[in-house]
């Protein structure tokens, strides 16, 4: 039987998996999640020296049951391919006390390449499948890294045009410059003034909009998503937890069938979803461990059972996870209210109301999956400094706050248990705060100057990512005020 994805907020609004794919955001506000689990063989003994591609192909017939084989194999070799630098695609490496699983290896030097790499074809593959013959909207909110890897997925791919908002102060200099950098017919890059949090809730209420989306289908086009509230973003992300265990298993670091943790730096929910529901499908995990940054919502989250966004906003030197409103923590609280889209619907509706809500003491009782801690910006500071001493290794500030929270972690409860840190993101995308952090000096040049320090004291070639922005003209000047988003998308679309 196919596989059937419904929404958080409506069991009714029922759709195949390619469907889902399509739609992006489910049409009433939810998001879409599995029926159920599908059965994944996980055979380890095999799956040991079973490539990346392979590993991903055995999760997405799972997940995506409604694409033939042919389907899989072809969207997964066109993503998987010499666009990575690194054969093994998401490379695990050891250090002193931890597995670092490095996500960073494709065309934009971040995790998000994992899943955007295949996007595009799954969702070309899908549109040819149900006879789509308007043109597909990639509308999409980014906290500095979906853009620029959804950007260069879908640049120039018949059929589709992509709009992405960023917060204008809000993202690494390298992470401005790869986005408004970016060649394509199709792409459209605008800043505005307000946060991540702003653009993402704006881009939501212009996919619920009736109206708006009427007048898109009345000329002949639809809106999709390229964020991980996306289920084609969010299902590939299972296979590299899949991949890191394997790889775990091929060298002797465990054994078939030991529990392992990770460690995940979260802003949007996503990334970890994808492990909570590697979990789901049998994959040992002991733990997952739930790193913020200051933006800590998450882990008031998980220690009280409350979601509050009423805080303060800080602009960090993670900014990837400059978050306060994680939207897919939208799909675990489904799975805890056992699956009832009614009470998951309220309690969206008391955060969109008053900016937030308290989970029931049954549902808080099932957070046992989970810990959660934060890092301020001196832990991360400090946490780049110390792994770059003991290991000679250069974290970017993403994968600093995921091991300065599995250290501080460890040291709170001595467990021993062997731990994978997911690793987001290059050090190069952040070299202002790398570099400040390795000379523990504040540097006055320019970010450009600074990466070419950063290949100085890492020994670590320059990537072709980081290079390629030297010199490159920049193609995208707008900046907007939050109010003028939708205006700003029905007049590139030629609406009015």
């Amino acid at each position: 039987m196919t596989l059937i994805y419904q929404s958080t907020r409506d069991k009714t609004n029922k759709v195949t998996a390619s469907q889902a794919i399509l739609q992006g955001l489910a049409t009433d506000g939810g998001l879409y999640i599995p029926s159920q689990i599908p059965e994944v063989k996980l055979d380890f003994d095999v799956l040991k020296t079973s490539s990346y591609q392979d590993i991903a192909t055995c999760v997405l017939s799972a997940f995506l049951d409604d694409f033939t084989a042919e389907e899989i194999a072809y969207c997964v070799d066109n993503a998987y391919d010499a666009k990575f630098d690194d054969p093994s695609i998401a490379p695990l490496v050891k250090l002193g006390g931890q597995y670092n699983l490095e996500l960073f290896h494709g065309n934009t030097i971040a995790f998000k390449d994992m899943a955007l790499s295949i996007l595009p074809y799954l969702m070309t593959t899908a549109a040819k499948k149900h006879g789509v013959d308007r043109e597909i909207v990639i509308l999409t909110a980014t906290s500095g890294d979906t853009g620029k890897a959804a950007m260069a997925g879908f640049a120039d791919v018949p059929g589709t045009k992509i709009i992405v908002f960023y917060p204008k102060d809000g993202v690494s200099k390298i992470q401005e410059k790869q986005m408004t950098t970016q060649v394509g017919e199709n792409v459209k890059v605008i800043a505005i003034d307000g946060n991540f949090d702003d653009a993402q809730t704006t881009v939501k209420q212009m996919f619920n909009d009736e109206a708006l989306r009427e007048k898109m289908f009345a000329n002949h086009k639809q809106f999709s998503s390229a964020n991980s509230m996306n289920i084609g973003r969010l299902i590939p992300q299972i296979s590299y937890y899949v991949y890191a265990y394997a790889q775990l298993v091929k060298t002797g670091a465990i054994k078939n069938g030991d529990q392992i943790n990770f460690t995940v730096p979260t802003g949007n929910f996503g990334n970890i979803l994808a492990a909570y529901y590697a979990k789901q499908i049998g994959l040992p995990i002991n733990l997952l461990i739930c790193a913020s940054n200051e933006n800590n919502v998450l882990t008031d989250f998980f220690k009280t059972g409350i979601y509050d966004k009423n805080r303060d906003f800080f602009v960090t030197s993670s900014p990837s996870m400059d978050i306060l409103v994680s939207s897919n923590l939208e799909r675990l609280i489904y799975h805890l209210t056992g699956n009832s889209d009614v009470l998951t619907s309220e309690l969206m509706q008391l955060l969109n109301a008053d900016g937030e809500y308290r989970i029931t003491d049954d549902m808080f009782k099932q957070l046992g999956d989970f810990y959660a801690d934060f890092a301020d910006e001196a832990q991360i500071s400090s946490e780049i400094s110390a792994t770059f001493e003991a290991d000679n290794y250069v974290e970017d500030p993403h994968t600093a706050v995921a091991s300065a929270v599995y250290k501080k972690y460890a040291l709170a409860t001595g467990d021993q248990t062997p731990t994978v840190v997911v690793s987001t993101a290059s050090p190069y995308k952040f070299p202002r705060v790398v570099v400040d952090s390795l000379t523990r000096s504040s540097a006055k040049t320019d970010d450009f100057e600074l990466v070419k320090q950063l290949a100085d004291l890492s020994k670590v070639p320059l990537p072709k990512a980081v290079s390629d922005l030297f010199g490159a003209p920049v193609l995208h000047h707008e900046v907007i005020a939050t109010s003028d988003m939708q205006i700003a998308v029905t007049s590139y679309l030629e609406l009015d």
